[in-house]
């Protein structure tokens, strides 16, 4: 005990720069682990099943947490919204399971890194977010990276391909409503009513290719919620200590992670177009948070002087009054 609060010292010690990066890899192998596990049982059951136990496991892995703060905490202003972002989420959870039960691991995880592309045309048309030649030009080229791994005409656009994309695509969908939740609500309300609503309506849909799981299935469900669990606390620490133009480069390690375990559990070796695609997917998102990030900036720069403005006091007036 007394080395791991050693280790847990030095490592708090560490500079942001450094921190970061290494809860993003943590967070990254954990989601990449979390993938082949699907790809693994979804041989046994249906991923709505196997979505629906991922959810029980993360509920459970958050009681504690929850008996520690209180249901107090989580009181939300705008519990419609909240329902949205979960309903959303799920949708996109189950497609995503989906996808993972009918393509390669790493080939499936290339594709989802299109879903900032997805956020960026939904934040133009849905939220009316002013997008600028450069991001769309960003998106644009990111979206041709997704042509570069699908290869239509050479190969066959499959349902797989399209089921992925469609999984990207209600993830986006996702994120822009929590956008707009998280303009009234803090994040852990977010992620409680998450576990929440995910678990009871995520019984739903299994109940209808309900199967006895095996003692093998349960044992791989409680890995799949221990790494859910651990992967949402790496990320929540890596934000925490950094911004997202800082973090999200790190988020490519997915591929590596992902890709390394699959070969290892199911023998898929991904293609060297897969590689190339995902690098142009990837590095498009990277440009877009970047972009937005000095956006926001000068946003809060034009801001600062009239802000300062209010809060002076005006010449005759007293400083205590």
């Amino acid at each position: 005990m007394t080395t791991i609060r050693s280790i847990a010292n030095a490592f708090s010690r560490l500079p942001a720069a450094i921190q970061a990066p290494l809860w993003m890899i943590a967070a990254t192998t954990l989601l990449g682990t979390m993938n082949v596990i699907v790809r693994h049982v979804s041989a046994e059951l249906h991923p709505f099943e196997i979505a629906f136990f991922r959810n029980l496991g993360q509920l459970v892995f958050m009681l504690p947490w929850l008996m520690h703060v209180g249901l107090g905490a989580f009181h939300t202003k705008h519990f419609g919204l909240q329902v949205a972002r979960a309903a959303s989420g799920l949708v996109g959870m189950l497609v995503w399971f989906t996808a993972l039960s009918l393509m390669p691991v790493a080939e499936a995880t290339a594709l989802s890194f299109t879903g900032p592309l997805f956020a960026t045309v939904g934040a133009a048309l849905i939220l009316r977010e002013r997008v600028g030649i450069r991001r769309w030009s960003a998106t644009v080229i990111g979206f041709l990276g997704t042509l570069v791994i699908v290869r239509p005409g050479l190969i066959e656009f499959s349902y797989p391909t399209m089921v992925a994309l469609a999984s990207a695509a209600t993830f986006a969908a996702s994120a822009l409503t929590l956008k707009s939740v998280s303009r009234w609500d803090q994040p852990s309300v977010t992620v409680f009513y998450m576990g929440l609503l995910l678990t009871p309506t995520s019984l739903i849909p299994a109940l209808f290719v309900w199967e006895a799981p095996s003692l093998d299935a349960y044992l791989w469900f409680v890995a799949l919620g221990l790494a859910a669990g651990f992967a949402h606390l790496c990320l929540s620490s890596a934000y925490m200590v950094a911004d997202a133009s800082v973090n999200l480069p790190f988020d490519f390690f997915r591929l590596p992670a992902a890709a390394t375990m699959a070969y290892f559990m199911f023998g898929e070796v991904p293609d060297i177009w897969t590689w190339v695609g995902a690098a142009i997917i990837f590095s498009a998102t990277v440009y877009i948070a970047r972009r937005e990030a000095k956006l926001a900036l000068k946003t809060v720069q034009a801001l600062e002087p009239a802000i300062g403005a209010v809060s002076e006091p005006r010449i005759g007036e007293s400083r205590n009054k």
